[in-house]
């Protein structure tokens, strides 16, 4: 029997396209890249990857046929240095904008975009932008350099400063051609990575010679295709401490119940995790799971139940969850935010509203304490912790490595644990739900013995 496996190339997959600026000038001179003659750098056979250098978008496939797998498997190009360039670092004037809400780990992806511009390439003209997209044609550029950002990855939040809104295309890309960049980093979330794929197609229009890069920042980890948003792993590990913290308030009161509010606007992930991690959870509530209160099966009955048992409960609920079912006035179902999101409501204050009136109703001569924690803004200010440190550096290494070599709107993170190239228009439409439907939801059931909130 032979042990060989069977070959794969790149004719037998579906190889997703990168725009590349040779698309549009094909008399763009190259350059040797600065790395093959580093002195600090010893290049490898392999060091320098090629177009036949892939990243498979599926690596667990059901051989059974039970559930198809997709023919030809999608793939995309591998992250990483080129032997050949297409900028010569001395013309080189590049800027980075930071939009959107606050997420662990920005100020790293900014300062190792400047550190890794400056000491990999030898670009000396990097520039911040103020305050998201208005940031373009608002303030003038902050002039950027590895000293100014040596310790900016200890801090929470965004030195450069953001904002929601303020997307005016023209006045942006009319701001960008006059300020001279040719390079764009832009870090921000699904409604900022939209405005990136408009930006990269108006400077397709115009025909400027402009690479664009996305960087996704989500601390809710909804950033679909890629395996997680940097932050992520922060915001669990924080939000797990104001589970910990719900879990003493709880136990240590006659019929206490410790609710905490998580973030996730779509997704419940953050919740999930935190629960998983925990193990002091008895029921996590996420948006993409239907909960009701009353009657067999509801939320009342399960929580009613536990405390009889134990004496206790922790509740986690994503900020997203049960949205359909809290009443709003008429404005407040019209209502958006900078963003033109839909406004939401406060799941957790109008929860442990209806825990009290349904424990008053149902139980009025017993004790009955709510100790209700949101822990938001604590979660999304904070540095990032060790592995999130780590991963932005990665992120913004191979965002310069294929913006040098000449690739323009896409968007760089890991798939499978391998760093890959994705265009930008994918990622922007792309959403990472979870999945109630696979393991790991299986696994939250398995350690809180939740109900599933289906009606019988």
């Amino acid at each position: 029997m032979s042990n060989s496996s069977p070959s794969i190339s790149i004719s037998n997959v579906q190889l997703q396209h990168i725009s590349h600026l040779t698309n549009y000038n094909s008399q763009i001179k190259t350059h040797t890249n600065p790395l093959a003659v580093n002195p600090f750098f010893r290049t490898f056979p392999g060091f320098f990857l090629t177009s036949s250098d892939i990243v498979l978008r599926h690596n667990v496939l059901d051989l059974s046929g039970t559930f198809p797998s997709p023919n030809p498997p999608l793939a995309y190009h591998r992250a990483g240095p080129r032997n050949q360039i297409l900028f010569d670092p001395v013309t080189v004037r590049a800027a980075i904008v930071t939009c959107g809400g606050l997420c662990p780990g920005m100020n790293t992806v900014i300062r190792e975009l400047v550190v890794g511009l400056w000491e990999l390439y030898g670009v000396r003209e990097i520039f911040g932008i103020k305050a998201g997209y208005r940031g373009f044609y608002s303030y003038d550029p902050v002039r950027l350099n590895p000293k100014m950002v040596d310790d900016w990855h200890k801090r929470g939040g965004t030195v450069l400063e953001t904002s929601r809104g303020g997307f005016d295309l023209k006045k942006i890309v009319d701001a960008i051609q006059d300020h001279g960049f040719n390079q764009l980093y832009i870090i921000g979330g699904d409604g900022t990575m939209r405005g990136a794929v408009e930006i990269f197609e108006e400077l397709k229009q115009r025909k400027l010679y402009i690479s664009v890069v996305g960087i996704p920042k989500t601390v809710d980890n909804d950033v679909g295709i890629i395996d997680r948003s940097f932050g992520f792993q922060t915001a669990v590990e924080m939000a797990q401490q104001a589970i910990n913290a719900a879990h003493v308030e709880a136990e240590s009161a006659v019929n206490g119940i410790g609710l905490v509010k998580l973030m996730g606007r779509s997704t419940g992930h953050i919740a999930l995790h935190a629960t998983l991690s925990s193990r002091d959870v008895d029921c996590c509530l996420i948006p993409e799971i239907d909960f009701y209160l009353e009657g067999k099966g509801g939320l009342f009955e399960f929580l009613e139940d536990r405390l009889k048992e134990m004496g206790h409960a922790v509740l986690v609920v994503a900020e997203g969850a049960g949205q359909d079912i809290i009443p709003r006035t008429e404005s407040q179902k019209t209502e958006k935010d900078e963003s033109g999101n839909p406004v939401f409501l406060d799941v957790g204050g109008w929860l442990k509203s209806e825990l009290k009136n349904w424990w008053s109703r149902d139980h009025p001569n017993e004790l009955f304490t709510i100790k209700y924690i949101d822990p938001t803004y604590m979660i999304r200010a904070v540095p990032p912790n060790a592995t999130d440190n780590s991963y932005c550096t990665l992120l913004a290494h191979s965002a310069i490595h294929g913006v040098m070599a000449g690739y323009t709107g896409f968007v760089c993170g890991p798939i499978n644990g391998n760093y890959a190239y994705i265009p930008v228009d994918e990622v922007a439409k792309a959403k990472n739900k979870v999945d109630t439907r696979d393991h790991k939801w299986s696994w939250v059931r398995s350690v809180s013995n939740q109900p599933d909130f289906i009606r019988s």
